[in-house]
Parts: C-alpha cells; structure tokens; sequence
C-alpha cells in the first residue's frame, strides 16, 4: 500500500508499505528519520515517541497505514534547521544525553508537557515522563534540563 503524510511540515509518501509495518518503521527506514529510536517495539519504553496530529505516541504502536493524511512530528522536526529548540539545548547543556537512546522519546515527551504546562512542578514533569525509561542518567539531569527550560521559556 501507499501512505501519503506530512513529517516535519514536509509532505511524505511511503510506497509498498506492509500490514504490520509501524509508523517507527516509515520513519527510520524510509524517510530516514533516525531520531525516534527503536528498542522495545512495545510501547513500554517511550524511546520512539513523536508527535501524530500535535499529540504524543510511540511511534513504534502505530500502524504505518493509520498516518494517511495526517500530521507526524519526531525529535528532528523540534529544531528550527540548524538551531536546536530550547529544551533540546537545556538537554546538552544539563548533560541529561547519555547513551542517547532514550532521550528523542524524552525530548518530544517534555516538549508536549511544556506546551500544555508552561511551568511544571516536579511532580508534574515525573508524572508527564513516567513512560519513558533512561537506563543510564537517573533521571536528575533529565528533571534538571526540562526545568532549565521552563525557567527560561517563563523568563521570555
């Protein structure tokens, strides 16, 4: 099958497109997208979160088939060409990347909060990131760049 969507405010086709392949599929292998990684294929790590239509899901649960005409938006798509989006940047700057594979999921996860809570308390950022896991930081750094960010979207 074929799948037209829009990736990044960019018009995209798929073409000979399998049932059972996955939106994370599409994106890494087809559009060449890397960025939304793939490691539990479960939905249970949030490793592969982006956007579809301005809400975030793991891209890994989403048959590639259900994104005709719709909006899809990965970590990639955050930064304004070569300028990182702010949270992007609080996460280099916080040392919250590590082995880095969870941290696209991460990012797009903290975007979405940010948009909808432009002042998150810890609790709020723990709860809106609870379904993705790091493995390596401990998550303090990752709290750390998310409120770097807060604090300096509120400070505009």
């Amino acid at each position: 099958m074929r799948v037209n969507f829009t990736v990044n405010g960019r018009a995209e086709t798929a073409d000979d497109v399998w049932e059972g392949e996955s939106l994370l599929y599409v994106l890494r292998e087809r559009v060449g997208l890397p960025g939304s990684k793939n490691a539990c294929e479960q939905g249970e790590c949030g490793s592969c979160t982006v956007y579809l239509d301005g809400l975030p899901v793991c891209a890994c649960l989403v048959a590639a088939g259900q994104v005709e005409g719709r909006e899809v938006r990965t970590v990639e798509g955050l930064a304004d060409g070569d300028r990182l989006d702010p949270l992007q940047e609080a996460f280099v700057e916080c040392g919250a990347v590590q082995c880095g594979f969870c941290t696209p999921g991460l990012i797009v996860q903290a975007h979405d909060l940010l948009e909808r809570v432009p002042e998150p308390s810890d609790p709020e950022i723990r709860e809106a990131l609870a379904g993705n896991l790091c493995r390596c930081t401990g998550y303090e750094k990752i709290l750390d760049a998310v409120r770097l960010a807060a604090a300096r979207k509120a400070a505009r």
